[in-house]
């Protein structure tokens, strides 16, 4: 795995460690709005607002800088997943699983947007994770249909139910100018696509 050159060091000091998260922060912001190949070490650094040569301390590549980013986001952007519990009850496990990928587009909008910059891309850099997912997915999937089996959910296509949810909660965070846009300042979108998104998917699985 790749990992910041000052982690390599037995003793990490902690200027060395707050030194590494305003590259990753800086980092975040340039590849969440550029993508990958828009990106530059320069536009980092100067996001950093460090030069390059000391950035190039820390990190040696702009892939190394990324490849970092990416295992922190996955390390994380599939727990709503794992989450939902096949003992659970199939509505409630649904409209949890809805409100924490909402929750996660609310709060990890430029997370959203470089993992949707890399499969755009097509997912290069993150090819052993996709076949992780898959199994995760098929996982749960599987349990859904298995919910619909036993008359606890209308019968219906376990992958693109997933897909549908990733693809209503996740615009939220990459389409985020847009829906500002269009919304202007009426109320808290979150909420209201929460809302919105309950009576969705509840009212289209009820057995």
């Amino acid at each position: 795995m790749s990992k910041p050159r000052a982690a390599e060091t037995q003793r990490r000091t902690r200027i060395q460690a707050e030194k590494e998260e305003q590259i990753l922060e800086a980092a975040l912001e340039v590849f969440s709005r550029n993508g990958f190949r828009g990106s530059t070490i320069d536009q980092i650094a100067e996001a950093a607002e460090m030069s390059k040569p000391n950035l190039l301390y820390y990190f040696r590549t702009k892939e190394t800088i990324h490849r970092v980013l990416i295992d922190r986001l996955l390390n994380t952007w599939l727990d709503p997943l794992r989450a939902i519990d096949p003992d659970g009850e199939p509505l409630g496990e649904i409209r949890s699983y809805v409100r924490r990928k909402l929750e996660m587009a609310r709060d990890y909008p430029r997370e959203s947007r470089l993992f949707a910059n890399e499969v755009l891309q097509g997912a290069p850099r993150i090819q052993e994770e996709m076949k992780d997912l898959k199994v995760l997915v098929k996982e749960k999937a599987e349990i859904i249909a298995g919910w619909s089996r036993a008359g606890k959910l209308a019968d219906c296509d376990p992958y693109h139910l997933i897909f549908s949810i990733w693809a209503t909660t996740q615009h939220y965070a990459d389409f985020d100018v847009q829906v500002r846009a269009i919304l202007g300042k009426r109320g808290d979108r979150f909420e209201d696509a929460a809302r919105y998104l309950d009576q969705l998917f509840l009212n289209g699985l009820k057995p």
